[in-house]
């Protein structure tokens, strides 16, 4: 069995305006919406985790999945501080799964496709992160900002999702950091690297695949009739 984790427990504070930016409504409905379509349509998933803040606990269950009549969607469940209390709480929920993937709630513009390519290489090695090769040079500063060190760009990647593991990797890597302490990490793929139980293969995604941040990405949306002009811009 494969479960997806959809984190929507985020409160956006660089969108700004008063609701997180998952709840944003874009083209007549919430970019968290599209999120969860595009994984219930994929025959790789099985069934949904949708984490959120306690507050819009029942509003993603009345207007968000009943509303839109998502499928899959097994439970809604209260996230925690740190996206990786709400990854944890939602672990928790689903021991008999096989595999799980972890999604930002915020990047609606996943496809099927890297879903399917996701699940081929969550099998094959165990533990995977969707990314792209950088297009920029990187440069790695010290505390003042004086560049240290420029890494060759062919080995460079910035990382998107979903993330997707085995799911005792997964958990197993969560007990031995939250044993450790988690500070510093600010992904899935991070727990599982710094556990050290596993390595962490990369899946090439789409440039397109990007997350909702800022008042800036939400042009994405008008931009797709036109996937040329939609890369051209990232």
């Amino acid at each position: 069995m494969t479960t997806a984790i959809i984190v929507a427990a985020g409160r956006g504070r660089r969108m700004g305006g008063q609701i997180p930016k998952q709840f944003l409504s874009v083209n007549g409905e919430p970019i968290l919406v599209r999120t969860l379509r595009t994984f219930a349509a994929s025959p790789e998933i099985d069934q949904i985790l949708l984490v959120t803040s306690a507050d819009y606990l029942t509003y993603c269950k009345n207007e968000i999945v009943d509303r839109y009549q998502i499928p899959k969607v097994r439970e809604i469940l209260v996230g925690g501080k740190e996206r990786w209390n709400s990854v944890w709480n939602a672990l928790l929920k689903c021991p008999d799964s096989d595999y799980v993937m972890i999604q930002d709630g915020a990047r609606p513009f996943v496809t099927e496709d890297i879903i399917r390519r996701t699940d081929a290489a969550m099998r094959a090695y165990g533990a995977v992160a969707v990314g792209m090769p950088s297009k920029d040079t990187v440069k790695i500063t010290d505390e003042e900002d004086f560049v240290v060190s420029t890494p060759d760009r062919r080995h460079v990647w910035t990382i998107q999702t979903p993330q997707a593991f085995a799911y005792p990797i997964i958990r197993r890597a969560n007990e031995i950091m939250q044993a450790r302490g988690m500070e510093g990490v600010t992904d899935d793929a991070m727990i599982v690297e710094a556990s050290g139980i596993s390595k962490v293969h990369l899946v090439e995604g789409s440039y397109t695949n990007i997350k909702v941040t800022t008042p800036e990405d939400l042009r994405y949306f008008d931009l797709e009739g036109d996937p040329a002009a939609k890369e051209e811009t990232l």
